[in-house]
């Protein structure tokens, strides 16, 4: 289920994490090659994600419950 990025804070490893309008979170490393997100590394870059939609697999998770 789609839901706009709020915000961004750092984890406990000081991993970024988006905040959803949902109010859950996803991470969103840059650890490449696996994962190449070179715009969580400076504040301009994070900040043109604002609003960007991303795949919430809680909500995905809670709606199928509530269908079951």
């Amino acid at each position: 289920m789609n839901q706009p990025i709020t915000g961004f804070h750092q984890d406990e490893d000081h991993h970024w994490v988006a905040d959803l309008a949902c109010g859950h979170t996803q991470h969103v490393r840059h650890d490449p090659p696996w994962q190449s997100r070179p715009w969580t590394q400076t504040e301009e870059g994070r900040a043109s994600k604002l609003g960007q939609m991303l795949d919430c697999r809680k909500c995905e998770d809670e709606a199928m419950n509530r269908e079951n």
